[in-house]
């Protein structure tokens, strides 16, 4: 049999391969591959929340125009995201850092600076890791650890026929951000701090180089004591990522692209460097925002708290994925997000 390419099989297949190669053996293990964290058990009433993602030199960031510190802090929010889709919190990290010979001390300095800015402000630490040497550039892995009450674990295969389909804050801001910053490579480079010429897209470039991982609503939920249905936090896009629920909850979503949350500076970036908006909130990717569900009571208990959620859509019975167009016009929705191989 001819041996397929990663590129052909794609991230996720790879993820599927793997998994059914490796059944789920110990009692301790409650959930392994295949959502946002892995569920251990822990006590009588909570468990153990483990995440783990990598940043890859070359492929998930650029050097010439993210400053280390930036990066340090970026390598934490983003992995610590994985544990807040849980709806559960995050407690210790653990970083492996692969590095070359033309990384000196004070760059690994600075990067710990971006890491310990993370730290006390998701109220996390630094317990451990490894380091090496690396010939292809800068290579970082962080692990998260965290809990969750059992009765308030999340999980993206549980969403429920008519469930109210609801994403915090906005979409394409990081995508647009990553967009200036690659035509204004040699300008940044030049000078690491904010150019004159950039100004106008700080918004959106502090999305792309500094995103924050949504804690503030996982504090909300238990405030108000709401637990969604499903849940996953927005890295790959928001297509992709529904497509996700959608597939491990064996149901449809329809959603509206009028109710897509795209601020006014993302809408005149976009179309400044001609590119639709709607897509940019689509496939864009590195949002880290909180794609979720709930049934119609708990919308409105978020709503008349004053949340910043925003309701897109809802699940159907029929498991297509359907975007409803200002037009009226019905379009399947495709996974085009960010792909890894």
């Amino acid at each position: 049999m001819k041996d397929k390419s990663l590129e052909s099989i794609g991230e996720f297949g790879l993820i599927d391969i793997i998994k059914n190669n490796f059944n789920v053996k110990n009692n301790s293990s409650i959930v392994g591959i295949g959502d946002d964290s892995a569920v251990i058990s822990k006590s009588k009433d909570e468990y153990f929340l483990i995440s783990s993602d990598m940043l890859i030199e070359g492929i998930h960031f650029d050097l010439t125009y993210h400053p280390l510190k930036h990066l340090g802090y970026k390598a934490v929010s983003t992995n610590l995201s994985d544990i807040y889709s849980m709806n559960g919190f995050a407690n210790q990290i653990t970083i492996n850092l692969g590095l070359s010979n033309r990384f000196s001390l004070n760059a690994i300095q600075e990067f710990h600076k971006g890491v310990k800015i993370a730290c006390k402000e998701y109220k996390i630490d630094l317990v451990g890791g490894d380091t090496t040497s690396s010939k292809t550039g800068l290579i970082i892995s962080v692990s998260a650890i965290g809990n969750v009450l059992k009765k308030k674990l999340t999980l993206r295969k549980t969403a429920k026929k008519n469930d109210i389909i609801c994403v915090s804050g906005d979409l394409g801001r990081s995508y647009l951000g990553l967009q200036i910053l690659e035509r204004e490579k040699s300008v940044f480079f030049s000078n690491p701090e904010m150019q004159p010429e950039l100004s106008n897209y700080k918004d959106l470039i502090e999305k792309q180089l500094k995103p924050k991982a949504r804690k503030d609503l996982i504090e909300k939920f238990a405030e108000i004591n709401i637990i969604p249905n499903s849940m996953i936090d927005i890295s790959d896009g928001l297509a992709s990522d529904l497509i996700h629920l959608s597939i491990q909850s064996k149901l449809g979503v329809k959603i509206y692209e009028e109710k897509l949350p795209i601020l006014k500076s993302t809408i005149l970036t976009a179309n400044e460097l001609n590119l639709n908006p709607t897509t940019c909130a689509l496939n864009g990717g590195e949002d880290y925002e909180l794609l979720f569900s709930v049934n119609e009571k708990d919308y409105n208990t978020l709503r008349d708290n004053g949340i910043d959620v925003t309701s897109i859509g809802y699940f159907t019975s029929n498991e297509k994925c359907t975007l409803v167009s200002k037009e009226d016009e019905i379009i399947s929705l495709k996974a085009q997000g960010w792909k890894h191989f």
